[in-house]
Formats: C-alpha cells, structure tokens, sequence
C-alpha cells in the first residue's frame, strides 16, 4: 500500500493514471474551462446564506433537508474514470451559480508553493492560499476540483458525500458558521451554504454538530510491532476525529523501514514520523542513554529518503547532564530539513531555559510542557519570562499529555496568564489509554474546561500542527484538500478529567466525535449520521 502518505492520497478507481501526461493536460484544460465558464453570482445565495442558527449544544440533530429536484432531468454520467452509481439521482438542471467565498477554488491549488509557520500567524499565508499548494500530490487534487469545477458549470454536480447544515469550524480559513461540506473521491470540493441535498451519493445530516477539519496529533506512539508502550493507529485515533498522526520517535535510523512497511504503509489512519537521534529508537534506558547511538548524519539520511512521511528528528529520555542528545538531534534535523521535537528532563548543568533559549531553533517544537518537571512557573505560580522570551524566537510548545506529562496544576494557572499550547497532542500510548484517558477529543476537553475557547482548542488540533510539522494541505477544510473532516458534538453537563497525578477537574463541557471522514470514506459513525435506517435499506447479508 505505498503511497498511502503524503506522496499520494489513496481512494482513486483502480485503473486511472492520473499522473499520465494525457490526464494532466486534461485536467489542467479542465480548470481553464470552469475558470472560464462559472459565473459568481453572490446575490443570488445571499437569502440562502442567513440560515437558521444551529443549536450546538442540545445533541439532536435536524432532519435532513430534501434538496430541491426537477424530475425531468436525469443526472449525468461522471466522466474522467469516477465510478457510476447504478442508481438514478434526480437533479437538479442547474446548480446554483457559485457564491463569492468558492471563488478561491477556481486558482490553480499548485500555483505556487510554500507554507506559513506558526510564529507568522500575522503575515502569513491564509489557510485558503495553504489549500491551494497542495504538495506532492497536487496532480489528484488539480483532477478531482477540476472535474467539480466542471461538472457545477455544465450544470449538475454530484457529491459522493455531502455533510449538510453542520457548524464548519475551519480556523485555517476562517470559517465560523452554517455551512455544507461537499466531497468527491478523496477531496473536498465546495464549502458553501444550502448545497442541494438531492446531488449527493451520501448524505450526513450534521444539524446540531460542528464540522472540522480531521484532528492531527503529532506526538503519538503507534509503532505497533516495536517499541512495548506503541499501540495500533487506527483502533485509537480514527473513533477520536483524528484522521492523521505523527509517530514521536518510537523508531530511529535502525528500524524505521520496517515501522513504514507494518504500520505506516498500512494503516487507514495517515501515519507520519519523527525518526529518532537513537538508531535503535526508543527501546529502553540502556540504548536511549547512549551517545554511540546517536548519529546525526544516519538519522538524517533516512529522514531524507522517506521525507513523503517523515517531517523531523525526536530526541526523549536522555538522562546524563549534558547537550549529546539535544545537540544531535537538532543537527540531524538542520542537515535532513525537519524540525526537531524535544522530550527534556532538566538536569543541573543542563537547565530548561538555555535548552529553549540557545540550543532549539524557531520552530522546533518542546513537548510536555506542562509536566510536573518542567518549570514554566516560579514558586508563585506566575509565568517564567523566558517562555515568554522563547515563544519570541520562534520556539512552539506543545502539550504531549501522555500518562505523566500533563497537571492541572501546572496547566491552568498558564492558560489563565494567556500561555496557550501552540499544538495539542496526546502523546498516546498504551500506558496512556484508559488512565489518564489522554486521546485527543478528551485533550481537547480537557483545555475547554480550563479556559481555552472552542476556536482555540480545535485551532491547535488542526491547522496549527500542520503548519508545525509543514504539511499546510492537511488541518484545513480548503476546496481541493484531501477529504478528512471529524464531526463533533459539545456536550454539556457535568463531566470529570483527570491529569497525569489523577488529579480530578470538574467541567461543564465534553466533545465527541460522532463522524470521522478520512480520506473520503466514512470510517466511525458512532451516531449513525452517514448511515440510512435499516428499514429503508432492503435486504442484505452478513455474508460476502
């Protein structure tokens, strides 16, 4: 299953070569023609835009909305090797002309390339222009909104998927409100208001849910057949609205191939990689400890073989009281152009500001910020101006909870001074499953519940890692990017957390996921939302 990460997006009809010259030349001409040819007609949907306001909060969802049909008109075949519903979809003649926020779309999404860093939110790239340089895998991406672009202009598009009447929270575009998510094959293709229900293959009705971006956690550990602590990718992150993980060193130079053909080659959920400074990766005290195993230039040769999939070098669990571990992983990261990640226990003569001060660089990330060691408070709980110094040069600070990482006490007094994680993430692993239920819908929670906004909560589980691990085409509900989307629900009552001391948190309000869409299949529906009622679907077997 090579292929499945960045290089190219999986979920093409077998037998359609989209990177042959021919289909190239196709869809580029495709996209001259709708550029040509599909009208802004804003005045048109303003009506339609002032919908009703979604109830975010009560749990019931709205019944689907019927699109609107003209039983005259028999939907027509899709063209460039899209597979044909057997079925007869009534449409519509015409769709509506598009409103002025699909504009956006018609630019070529390879027409330039580059991306933003978190540290430039300011003067930065928007998430729109990050959805248009869509890396490696920019021929799928030009072929599939070429062909919607052209399909909306001859007048009927359908939509393999449609999630309709959701509450699109998208903060990579800046999205706030109603709105419907179109897809087809693995791409999303329209956001927009009031999208006809009737042009949709499949229909998730997400009144009452909000829509985002699939969730990205980039410090998990899901080498499966390696290291003892890793556990499966798909059974943990997909139920939690986590359509791509980033594996935080489990393997090093030593072993990381066979962590890309067991795991990363073949899981549903995408698998991308920090290699470890270690060669062996993180396989105890005996190897994590020591310097022999650490060679930069092995670490970043293989960082730069599979650079579709590995996005930096992982230092963790160094002990002695010097700058090996650190200084190595960080040269590694310089030669093989990744970032570095790194786990630091503060030792004396190795102490915490110098390591986030002088020895990382902007845009390298500390994880477990708020552990119990870590010391971004002084002894009266207010906040260290070094962190505040650190963040300045570029530095981003990232949650890692884990099973020890993560206190309330260290957590909540930085949020109330406005130091927020520039990335949330779990740091999953088996210890970290059922105690202290560190998955990243609960996280997320978790970081509601102490004073963070909804916004900046799902701000830094989507768009902010994937500037953080440079990959902007994922984290962003962008027309052309690759369709992983995670419906949510808030849900309010009485709910408790735990940290990493089992210290408990008492909150008002809890998200879950009830639909993970990854790479344009349904793969959890836990309220039946894609799913149509079983008197309705005729006869079936258990059996294939």
């Amino acid at each position: 299953m090579a292929g499945r990460g960045f290089g190219g997006e999986a979920g093409l009809l077998a037998g359609h070569d989209l990177d042959r010259p021919a289909r190239v030349e196709h869809s580029d001409a495709a996209v001259r023609h709708a550029e040509l040819h599909v009208e802004d007609d804003a005045a048109r949907h303003e009506a339609r835009r002032r919908g009703p306001e979604v109830d975010h909060g009560s749990g019931a969802g709205d019944p689907p909305v019927p699109g609107d049909r003209n039983p005259g008109r028999g939907a027509r075949r899709r063209r460039g090797g899209a597979r044909r519903d057997r079925r007869r979809v009534r449409v519509q003649r015409r769709l509506g002309k598009e409103d002025d926020g699909h504009a956006e779309a018609r630019e070529r999404p390879d027409a330039a390339r580059g991306h933003a860093r978190l540290g430039q939110r300011g003067t930065g790239l928007s998430g729109v222009e990050h959805g248009r340089r869509l890396r490696g895998d920019s021929v799928t991406g030009r072929a599939v909104l070429a062909a919607a672009l052209c399909s909306s202009a001859a007048g009927a598009q359908i939509y393999d998927i449609l999630i309709k009447n959701g509450h699109v929270l998208d903060p990579a575009n800046k999205r706030n409100g109603r709105a419907d998510v179109a897809i087809v094959r693995n791409r999303i293709v329209r956001v927009a208001p009031d999208l006809p229900a009737a042009h949709a293959r499949r229909l998730i009705e997400a009144g009452g849910y909000y829509v985002t971006p699939g969730l990205i956690d980039i410090h998990t550990h899901v080498d499966a057949h390696g290291a003892p602590l890793n556990v499966n990718p798909d059974h943990n992150a997909l139920r939690a609205g986590v359509t791509t993980v980033v594996d935080a060193g489990s393997s090093g130079a030593d072993n990381f191939e066979k962590f890309r053909r067991e795991i990363i080659d073949e899981s549903k959920t995408r698998v991308l990689a920090f290699v470890n400074i270690v060669a062996a990766g993180m396989y105890g005290p005996a190897v994590e400890n020591d310097p022999k195993q650490m060679d930069a230039a092995k670490a970043a040769a293989i960082a730069r073989k599979h650079k579709d999939v590995v996005v930096g070098i992982k230092t963790a669990h160094y002990r002695p009281a010097d700058w090996t571990a650190v200084d190595n992983a960080v040269k590694a990261a310089e030669e093989s152009g990744g970032v570095c990640m790194v786990d630091f226990h503060p030792q004396p003569g190795r102490e915490y500001p110098e390591l986030i001060l002088k020895r990382m660089r902007p845009g390298d990330i500390h994880t477990h910020v708020y552990g119990r060691l870590i010391p971004i408070l002084d002894k009266d709980n207010k906040l260290q101006p070094y962190m505040a110094e650190a963040r300045r040069r570029g530095v981003l600070f990232d949650v890692g909870h884990g099973s020890g990482s993560f206190w309330f006490r260290i957590a909540a007094p930085a949020v109330r001074q406005g130091f927020l994680p520039d990335t949330i993430s779990t740091d999953l692993h088996r210890n970290s499953i059922m105690l202290p239920r560190a998955n990243l819908i609960v996280t997320m929670s978790k970081f509601l519940n102490i004073g963070m906004t909804l916004e900046q909560v799902v701000e830094r589980a989507t768009v902010n890692p994937a500037r953080a691990i440079r990959r902007p085409e994922l984290g962003t509900l962008s027309e052309g990017a690759p369709a992983d989307v995670a419906v949510i629900q808030l849900e309010r009552g009485r709910f408790a957390y735990l940290d990493s001391g089992r210290g408990k948190l008492t909150g008002d309000t809890r998200l879950r996921c009830a639909v993970t869409v990854r790479d344009g299949k349904v793969v959890w529906d836990e309220d039946g939302l894609a799913a149509a009622d079983w008197l309705s679907t005729g006869p079936y077997s258990n059996f294939r």
